[in-house]
């Protein structure tokens, strides 16, 4: 009995966990379910639909400047680029020419979501590994963001800001130089968060070779924005399928490799949102250098009727491209919606990179997606 008690192997017994949708880590309403053994994760698949908006129905009994403030809600921390990206496709059903100066102010806006949700994303992020300090840091500089953003729109959150057109209201007296401020304090913030947190050896061990998404395998899940770029894509709309004024910027693509010194990890996809922030200061500054004189109020009727057809436009969401597809049959109303969000398409490779890891590493991988369950569920 004593020598078969040596060599019988040690059985153990998986464990069914429900991660959610209650959980913080999970960033929303999402229920992970988890199988373990012991502190190793062997599967973890997740279940979606506590927050179904029905937005594409809804969205055809609507007329088209009626859905605007609907786009707000499905990534409702990017609700200025999901506006843009909406007003874009419109226009380009209809024909409709935006003049220089509203183009320029809705990159602007745009590429401040973009800095206030790649924040949101490092604060939550860095709270998920257990980091607090980088988490008041970057509310602390996304607060005055927001504060711009209600100067401007009147709202903190849902903006309703863009206009088939144009825009709703043109900027506030004295508005560029609260955005100038703001920039030059903001810069030097980041290079303390750089000191703090990015080159932070504790965050490296945690996140390098962490969630590991080949080049291929990003591309067969279709996966976009930075969680496609970290895995070495060099692709980004606004560069590769210009529309508003990107065309005439300048700015680089932060991309996965020896150059970022991370390629498809966990620390990839958060260095690739870190570099982009730069460039979007970069992208704010060149557009507020030179605003022309116009008028930003929408030049086309309330009562929007594109010609009978269809459209399909595609912008970059801070976490992928977000596509609207439109068809129109003359009416006011579209007779078909159909948005592909970013999210609900990164989180498909979840499963397949969440399998044989500690369970401390499939936290740190959810936070890497950067997920927005409006848009997931919408």
């Amino acid at each position: 009995l004593e020598n078969s008690r040596k060599t019988m192997p040690l059985k153990t017994e998986e464990m069914l966990l429900n991660v959610g949708p209650q959980h913080p880590s999970t960033h929303g309403v999402l229920r992970l379910e988890v199988t373990t053994d012991g502190e190793l994760v062997t599967s973890a698949e997740p279940t979606i639909g506590y927050l179904h908006r029905c937005f594409e129905k809804y969205a055809e009994t609507l007329t088209y400047q009626q859905i605007i403030p609907y786009t707000d809600r499905l990534d409702y921390l990017s609700s200025m680029n999901n506006n843009f990206g909406f007003v874009v496709a419109v226009e380009k059903l209809m024909g409709i020419h935006v003049c220089e100066r509203a183009e320029r102010i809705r990159v602007i806006m745009a590429e401040l979501n973009r800095i206030a949700s790649h924040l949101m994303f490092i604060g939550s992020f860095s709270n998920d590994l257990g980091a607090m300090t980088p988490f008041l840091w970057c509310f602390r500089d996304r607060e005055e963001i927001l504060k711009i953003f209600e100067e401007v729109s009147g709202a903190r959150l849902l903006y309703n800001y863009y206009r088939i057109g144009g825009l709703a209201a043109d900027l506030t007296p004295g508005i560029e130089e609260k955005i100038y401020s703001f920039l030059n304090q903001f810069e030097a913030h980041m290079l303390e968060l750089d000191d703090l947190f990015t080159r932070n050896a504790i965050v490296i061990a945690r996140l390098k070779g962490v969630g590991m998404i080949p080049r291929e395998m990003a591309i067969a899940y279709g996966l976009s924005g930075p969680m496609l770029r970290a895995s070495g894509v060099d692709w980004d709309c606004r560069r590769d399928e210009p529309y508003s004024i990107y065309a005439s910027l300048r700015f680089e693509v932060p991309v996965g490799g020896e150059k970022l010194g991370a390629l498809g990890d966990c620390y990839a996809r958060y260095l690739v949102r870190r570099a982009e922030i730069d460039q979007s200061v970069s992208l704010v500054r060149q557009c507020l250098a030179d605003i022309p004189p116009g008028d930003v109020k929408e030049q086309v009727k309330r009562n929007v009727r594109p010609p009978v057809g269809e459209v399909y436009v595609r912008t970059e969401n801070p976490r992928g491209e977000i596509g609207f597809y439109l068809r129109s049959d003359g009416s006011t109303k579209p007779s078909r919606v159909k948005v592909r969000a970013p999210s609900f398409c990164n989180m498909s490779v979840f499963s397949r990179i969440s399998k044989d890891i500690l369970v401390a590493d499939m936290i740190a991988i959810l936070g890497s997606v950067d997920i927005v369950l409006g848009e997931i569920d919408r």
